[in-house]
Protein backbone atom coordinates (compact mmCIF):
# COMPACT_ATOMS: atom_id res chain seq x y z
CA UNK A 1 0.00 0.00 0.00
CA UNK A 2 1.26 3.89 -1.21
CA UNK A 3 2.19 6.23 1.93
CA UNK A 4 -0.43 8.23 0.57
CA UNK A 5 -3.24 4.83 1.11
CA UNK A 6 -1.76 3.85 4.71
CA UNK A 7 -2.13 7.73 6.24
CA UNK A 8 -5.47 8.35 4.19
CA UNK A 9 -6.83 4.76 6.57
CA UNK A 10 -5.44 6.36 9.83
CA UNK A 11 -7.24 9.85 8.96
CA UNK A 12 -10.35 7.78 7.49
CA UNK A 13 -11.14 5.06 9.42
CA UNK A 14 -11.64 7.30 12.60
CA UNK A 15 -14.10 9.83 10.90
CA UNK A 16 -15.97 6.90 9.89
CA UNK A 17 -16.47 5.67 13.03
CA UNK A 18 -17.19 8.75 14.47
CA UNK A 19 -19.78 9.58 11.66
CA UNK A 20 -21.11 6.25 12.42
CA UNK A 21 -21.73 7.54 16.23
CA UNK A 22 -23.46 10.40 14.64
CA UNK A 23 -25.60 8.99 12.26
CA UNK A 24 -26.64 6.56 14.92
CA UNK A 25 -27.02 8.53 18.27
CA UNK A 26 -27.10 11.99 17.07
CA UNK A 27 -30.20 13.68 16.33
CA UNK A 28 -32.44 14.38 13.25
CA UNK A 29 -31.54 17.70 12.48
CA UNK A 30 -28.10 16.66 13.29
CA UNK A 31 -28.07 14.30 10.34
CA UNK A 32 -29.38 15.89 8.41
CA UNK A 33 -26.54 19.10 8.52
CA UNK A 34 -24.18 16.52 8.19
CA UNK A 35 -25.35 15.27 4.66
CA UNK A 36 -26.24 18.59 3.73
CA UNK A 37 -22.41 19.91 4.70
CA UNK A 38 -20.99 16.98 2.62
CA UNK A 39 -23.59 17.78 -0.68
CA UNK A 40 -22.26 21.56 -0.45
CA UNK A 41 -18.94 20.57 -0.55
CA UNK A 42 -18.75 19.08 -4.02
CA UNK A 43 -19.97 22.53 -5.46
CA UNK A 44 -17.38 24.00 -3.28
CA UNK A 45 -14.26 22.31 -4.34
CA UNK A 46 -16.01 22.29 -7.86
CA UNK A 47 -15.92 26.02 -7.76
CA UNK A 48 -12.73 26.61 -6.37
CA UNK A 49 -11.09 24.05 -8.97
CA UNK A 50 -12.56 25.59 -11.63
CA UNK A 51 -11.13 29.03 -10.41
CA UNK A 52 -7.97 27.22 -10.90
CA UNK A 53 -8.08 26.26 -13.55
CA UNK A 54 -8.70 29.64 -15.19
CA UNK A 55 -6.42 31.45 -13.33
CA UNK A 56 -3.61 28.97 -14.34
CA UNK A 57 -3.90 29.94 -17.59
CA UNK A 58 -4.78 33.37 -17.75
CA UNK A 59 -0.90 34.03 -16.09
CA UNK A 60 1.82 34.28 -18.49
CA UNK A 61 4.53 31.36 -18.88
CA UNK A 62 5.12 28.07 -20.24
CA UNK A 63 5.62 24.82 -18.07
CA UNK A 64 7.17 22.97 -21.55
CA UNK A 65 9.42 26.23 -22.21
CA UNK A 66 10.00 26.44 -18.01
CA UNK A 67 11.43 23.09 -18.41
CA UNK A 68 13.30 23.34 -21.36
CA UNK A 69 14.51 26.34 -21.19
CA UNK A 70 16.60 28.20 -23.75
CA UNK A 71 17.67 25.01 -25.52
CA UNK A 72 14.28 24.15 -26.41
CA UNK A 73 13.93 24.58 -29.83
CA UNK A 74 10.42 25.45 -31.13
CA UNK A 75 9.81 21.61 -32.48
CA UNK A 76 10.27 20.24 -29.47
CA UNK A 77 8.19 22.82 -27.69
CA UNK A 78 5.38 21.57 -29.87
CA UNK A 79 6.20 18.16 -29.55
CA UNK A 80 5.85 17.72 -26.00
CA UNK A 81 2.70 20.11 -26.03
CA UNK A 82 1.18 17.97 -27.79
CA UNK A 83 1.89 15.21 -26.11
CA UNK A 84 0.81 16.76 -22.83
CA UNK A 85 -2.64 17.78 -24.56
CA UNK A 86 -1.65 21.71 -23.65
CA UNK A 87 -2.43 22.49 -27.69
CA UNK A 88 -6.19 20.66 -27.08
CA UNK A 89 -8.62 23.33 -26.94
CA UNK A 90 -9.28 25.00 -23.46
CA UNK A 91 -12.61 23.10 -23.17
CA UNK A 92 -11.48 19.77 -23.74
CA UNK A 93 -8.80 20.40 -21.13
CA UNK A 94 -11.35 21.50 -19.10
CA UNK A 95 -13.04 18.34 -19.30
CA UNK A 96 -9.75 16.43 -18.69
CA UNK A 97 -9.18 18.47 -15.40
CA UNK A 98 -13.04 17.68 -14.34
CA UNK A 99 -12.72 13.72 -15.06
CA UNK A 100 -9.50 14.03 -12.98
CA UNK A 101 -10.35 15.59 -10.21
CA UNK A 102 -13.80 13.20 -9.66
CA UNK A 103 -11.32 10.45 -9.83
CA UNK A 104 -8.81 12.14 -7.79
CA UNK A 105 -6.68 10.63 -10.33
CA UNK A 106 -5.05 13.61 -11.27
CA UNK A 107 -3.40 13.04 -14.44
CA UNK A 108 0.82 13.14 -14.63
CA UNK A 109 2.96 16.18 -13.80
CA UNK A 110 3.54 18.49 -16.88
CA UNK A 111 7.39 18.87 -15.48
CA UNK A 112 9.84 16.90 -14.00
CA UNK A 113 9.47 13.37 -16.06
CA UNK A 114 5.90 13.42 -15.80
CA UNK A 115 5.59 11.85 -12.85
CA UNK A 116 1.66 10.72 -11.60
CA UNK A 117 0.52 13.60 -9.06
CA UNK A 118 -0.74 11.03 -7.02
CA UNK A 119 2.81 9.82 -7.18
CA UNK A 120 4.37 12.85 -5.76
CA UNK A 121 2.00 13.84 -3.41
CA UNK A 122 2.59 10.76 -1.97
CA UNK A 123 5.96 12.02 -1.23
CA UNK A 124 5.25 15.12 -0.01
CA UNK A 125 1.29 15.45 1.55
CA UNK A 126 3.21 12.97 5.17
CA UNK A 127 6.08 15.35 5.28
CA UNK A 128 3.06 18.35 5.73
CA UNK A 129 1.20 15.80 7.89
CA UNK A 130 4.28 15.48 9.96
CA UNK A 131 4.79 19.59 10.66
CA UNK A 132 1.19 20.49 10.91
CA UNK A 133 0.37 18.48 14.02
CA UNK A 134 2.87 18.42 16.47
CA UNK A 135 2.36 22.76 15.55
CA UNK A 136 -1.32 22.02 16.34
CA UNK A 137 -0.85 20.57 19.08
CA UNK A 138 1.91 23.52 20.17
CA UNK A 139 -0.16 26.22 19.28
CA UNK A 140 -3.47 24.79 21.49
CA UNK A 141 -1.16 24.01 24.55
CA UNK A 142 0.07 27.65 24.62
CA UNK A 143 -3.57 29.16 23.60
CA UNK A 144 -5.35 27.53 25.56
CA UNK A 145 -3.33 27.48 29.32
CA UNK A 146 -1.72 30.85 28.63
CA UNK A 147 -5.38 32.34 27.86
CA UNK A 148 -6.74 30.49 30.75
CA UNK A 149 -3.92 31.62 33.35
CA UNK A 150 -4.03 35.33 31.70
CA UNK A 151 -7.77 35.25 32.18
CA UNK A 152 -7.26 33.54 36.35
CA UNK A 153 -4.64 36.64 36.83
CA UNK A 154 -6.97 39.55 35.16
CA UNK A 155 -5.70 43.29 35.28
CA UNK A 156 -2.28 41.56 36.52
CA UNK A 157 0.82 41.73 35.08
CA UNK A 158 0.55 38.38 33.77
CA UNK A 159 -2.60 39.34 32.05
CA UNK A 160 -1.30 42.06 30.29
CA UNK A 161 2.11 40.07 29.18
CA UNK A 162 -0.10 37.25 27.40
CA UNK A 163 -1.78 40.08 26.24
CA UNK A 164 0.87 41.55 24.11
CA UNK A 165 2.47 38.21 23.99
CA UNK A 166 -0.67 37.39 21.41
CA UNK A 167 -0.46 40.71 20.01
CA UNK A 168 2.99 40.66 19.16
CA UNK A 169 3.53 36.81 18.11
CA UNK A 170 0.42 37.01 15.64
CA UNK A 171 2.09 40.25 14.02
CA UNK A 172 5.44 38.87 13.21
CA UNK A 173 5.48 37.67 9.68
CA UNK A 174 6.38 33.40 9.76
CA UNK A 175 9.22 33.73 7.14
CA UNK A 176 10.87 36.64 9.49
CA UNK A 177 10.32 34.41 12.92
CA UNK A 178 11.50 31.14 11.42
CA UNK A 179 14.82 33.38 9.64
CA UNK A 180 15.47 34.78 13.49
CA UNK A 181 14.98 31.09 15.15
CA UNK A 182 17.20 29.32 12.57
CA UNK A 183 19.93 32.62 12.71
CA UNK A 184 19.95 32.17 16.60
CA UNK A 185 20.32 27.83 17.16
CA UNK A 186 21.18 27.09 13.84
CA UNK A 187 23.61 29.45 12.98
CA UNK A 188 24.86 31.18 16.34
CA UNK A 189 24.17 28.53 18.87
CA UNK A 190 24.74 25.07 16.47
CA UNK A 191 22.72 23.13 18.41
CA UNK A 192 19.68 22.56 15.84
CA UNK A 193 19.40 21.71 12.08
CA UNK A 194 17.86 24.60 9.68
CA UNK A 195 16.89 22.72 6.97
CA UNK A 196 15.56 19.13 5.93
CA UNK A 197 13.43 16.58 7.85
CA UNK A 198 16.64 14.13 8.55
CA UNK A 199 19.97 13.67 8.30
CA UNK A 200 20.70 12.85 4.68
CA UNK A 201 23.12 9.79 5.90
CA UNK A 202 20.48 8.39 7.80
CA UNK A 203 17.62 9.06 5.25
CA UNK A 204 19.32 6.43 3.21
CA UNK A 205 19.19 3.28 6.00
CA UNK A 206 15.52 3.98 6.80
CA UNK A 207 13.01 1.81 5.85
CA UNK A 208 10.04 4.39 4.49
CA UNK A 209 6.78 2.62 5.11
CA UNK A 210 4.56 5.93 5.67
CA UNK A 211 7.10 8.52 4.56
CA UNK A 212 5.87 10.02 7.96
CA UNK A 213 9.70 9.46 9.00
CA UNK A 214 9.07 9.79 12.83
CA UNK A 215 6.56 6.79 12.11
CA UNK A 216 8.90 5.04 10.08
CA UNK A 217 11.77 5.47 13.16
CA UNK A 218 9.38 4.28 15.40
CA UNK A 219 8.77 1.01 13.68
CA UNK A 220 12.08 -0.06 12.72
CA UNK A 221 12.75 0.51 15.93
CA UNK A 222 15.90 3.05 14.17
CA UNK A 223 16.27 5.14 17.23
CA UNK A 224 19.49 7.72 15.56
CA UNK A 225 16.69 8.33 12.49
CA UNK A 226 13.87 9.46 15.69
CA UNK A 227 16.16 11.67 16.91
CA UNK A 228 17.35 13.24 13.96
CA UNK A 229 13.76 13.69 12.76
CA UNK A 230 13.12 15.02 16.05
CA UNK A 231 16.38 17.65 15.73
CA UNK A 232 15.09 18.54 12.66
CA UNK A 233 11.30 18.92 13.33
CA UNK A 234 11.62 21.40 16.53
CA UNK A 235 12.50 24.58 14.76
CA UNK A 236 10.19 24.43 12.06
CA UNK A 237 7.23 22.97 14.66
CA UNK A 238 7.97 25.99 16.91
CA UNK A 239 7.82 28.63 14.11
CA UNK A 240 4.45 27.33 12.91
CA UNK A 241 3.29 26.85 16.47
CA UNK A 242 3.63 29.87 18.04
CA UNK A 243 2.50 32.38 14.97
CA UNK A 244 -0.88 30.34 15.43
CA UNK A 245 -1.22 30.04 19.44
CA UNK A 246 -1.70 34.26 19.71
CA UNK A 247 -5.25 33.63 18.37
CA UNK A 248 -6.21 30.96 20.70
CA UNK A 249 -4.76 32.92 23.58
CA UNK A 250 -6.68 35.62 22.97
CA UNK A 251 -9.97 33.60 22.31
CA UNK A 252 -9.62 31.33 25.84
CA UNK A 253 -8.81 34.15 27.70
CA UNK A 254 -12.01 35.96 26.45
CA UNK A 255 -14.61 33.18 27.33
CA UNK A 256 -12.88 32.22 30.48
CA UNK A 257 -13.32 35.75 31.93
CA UNK A 258 -17.14 35.42 30.14
CA UNK A 259 -17.64 32.24 32.06
CA UNK A 260 -15.82 32.91 35.45
CA UNK A 261 -18.37 35.69 36.22
CA UNK A 262 -21.68 33.43 35.59
CA UNK A 263 -23.62 32.30 38.51
CA UNK A 264 -22.63 28.93 39.24
CA UNK A 265 -19.04 29.88 39.53
CA UNK A 266 -19.90 32.32 42.27
CA UNK A 267 -21.47 29.80 43.77
CA UNK A 268 -18.85 27.58 43.52
CA UNK A 269 -16.73 30.21 44.97
CA UNK A 270 -19.37 30.91 48.48
CA UNK A 271 -18.31 26.50 48.74
CA UNK A 272 -15.16 27.53 49.14
CA UNK A 273 -13.75 25.79 45.72
CA UNK A 274 -9.84 27.07 45.06
CA UNK A 275 -9.80 29.34 42.32
CA UNK A 276 -7.36 27.36 40.13
CA UNK A 277 -9.87 24.30 40.53
CA UNK A 278 -12.66 27.07 38.90
CA UNK A 279 -10.59 28.10 36.51
CA UNK A 280 -9.15 24.48 35.11
CA UNK A 281 -11.87 22.70 35.71
CA UNK A 282 -14.96 23.78 35.75
CA UNK A 283 -15.13 27.96 33.80
CA UNK A 284 -11.89 26.05 31.01
CA UNK A 285 -14.18 23.19 29.92
CA UNK A 286 -16.79 25.23 29.01
CA UNK A 287 -14.88 28.09 27.45
CA UNK A 288 -13.13 25.57 25.18
CA UNK A 289 -16.19 25.68 23.13
CA UNK A 290 -15.98 28.15 20.78
CA UNK A 291 -12.27 27.22 20.64
CA UNK A 292 -13.13 24.12 19.17
CA UNK A 293 -15.04 25.91 16.33
CA UNK A 294 -11.89 28.30 15.61
CA UNK A 295 -10.02 25.19 14.89
CA UNK A 296 -11.77 24.68 12.21
CA UNK A 297 -11.37 28.18 10.81
CA UNK A 298 -7.37 27.91 11.11
CA UNK A 299 -6.78 24.98 9.20
CA UNK A 300 -6.81 27.04 6.04
CA UNK A 301 -4.63 29.72 7.69
CA UNK A 302 -2.41 26.69 9.10
CA UNK A 303 -2.24 25.37 5.32
CA UNK A 304 -0.93 28.89 4.58
CA UNK A 305 1.71 29.27 7.17
CA UNK A 306 2.88 25.83 6.38
CA UNK A 307 3.56 26.86 2.99
CA UNK A 308 5.99 29.74 4.35
CA UNK A 309 7.89 27.32 6.85
CA UNK A 310 8.41 24.62 4.69
CA UNK A 311 9.73 27.27 2.03
CA UNK A 312 12.09 29.01 5.38
CA UNK A 313 13.13 25.48 6.56
CA UNK A 314 13.47 23.67 3.11
CA UNK A 315 10.78 21.15 4.24
CA UNK A 316 9.68 18.60 1.22
CA UNK A 317 6.32 19.30 1.95
CA UNK A 318 3.22 19.78 0.35
CA UNK A 319 3.35 23.61 0.50
CA UNK A 320 6.79 23.87 -1.05
CA UNK A 321 5.68 21.67 -3.60
CA UNK A 322 3.29 23.90 -4.01
CA UNK A 323 5.38 27.04 -4.56
CA UNK A 324 7.92 24.81 -7.13
CA UNK A 325 4.56 24.04 -9.12
CA UNK A 326 3.31 27.77 -9.47
CA UNK A 327 6.80 29.14 -10.21
CA UNK A 328 7.01 26.02 -13.08
CA UNK A 329 3.36 27.25 -14.50
CA UNK A 330 2.56 23.66 -13.50
CA UNK A 331 -1.10 23.58 -14.37
CA UNK A 332 -1.32 19.73 -13.54
CA UNK A 333 0.25 19.84 -10.28
CA UNK A 334 -1.38 23.31 -8.78
CA UNK A 335 -4.39 21.81 -9.82
CA UNK A 336 -4.62 19.17 -7.84
CA UNK A 337 -3.17 20.21 -4.78
CA UNK A 338 -5.51 23.28 -4.28
CA UNK A 339 -8.18 20.29 -4.63
CA UNK A 340 -6.29 18.43 -1.78
CA UNK A 341 -6.33 21.07 0.17
CA UNK A 342 -10.13 22.14 -0.39
CA UNK A 343 -10.76 18.66 0.89
CA UNK A 344 -9.19 18.72 3.55
CA UNK A 345 -10.63 22.62 4.82
CA UNK A 346 -13.90 20.61 4.05
CA UNK A 347 -13.58 17.35 6.25
CA UNK A 348 -12.08 18.74 9.05
CA UNK A 349 -14.56 21.77 9.25
CA UNK A 350 -17.12 19.23 9.20
CA UNK A 351 -15.32 17.13 11.98
CA UNK A 352 -15.16 19.93 13.83
CA UNK A 353 -18.49 20.60 13.35
CA UNK A 354 -20.04 17.10 14.80
CA UNK A 355 -17.37 17.15 17.76
CA UNK A 356 -19.04 20.84 18.62
CA UNK A 357 -22.56 19.02 18.74
CA UNK A 358 -21.09 16.67 20.84
CA UNK A 359 -18.93 18.86 23.36
CA UNK A 360 -22.25 20.80 24.07
CA UNK A 361 -25.52 18.78 23.79
CA UNK A 362 -27.19 22.13 23.64
CA UNK A 363 -26.48 22.93 19.84
CA UNK A 364 -29.46 22.23 17.51
CA UNK A 365 -29.02 21.73 13.68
Amino acid sequence: MSPIGLIGLIIGIPSLVLLAYVFIRGSTGLRRYILTRIVMTLPMVFILGSLVFLIMRIIPGDPVRSQLGPKGTPEMVQQIRQQLGLNDPLIVQYGRFLGQMVTLRFGNSLIGGHRPIVNEMSERFPATLELVIPASVLALIIGIFGGALAASRRKRTMDYAWRIYAVVIYSLPIFWLGLMLQLFFGVRLNILPISGRIDPIIATTLIHRTNIYSIDALISGYWPALLSVLQHLILPTITLGLILSGVFVRLTRVNVIETLQMDYIAAARARGIREHILVYSHALKNALIPVITLIGLQVAILRAGAVLTETVFSWPGMGSYLVERISSRDYTAVQSVITVFALLVALISLAVDVIYSLVDPRVRY
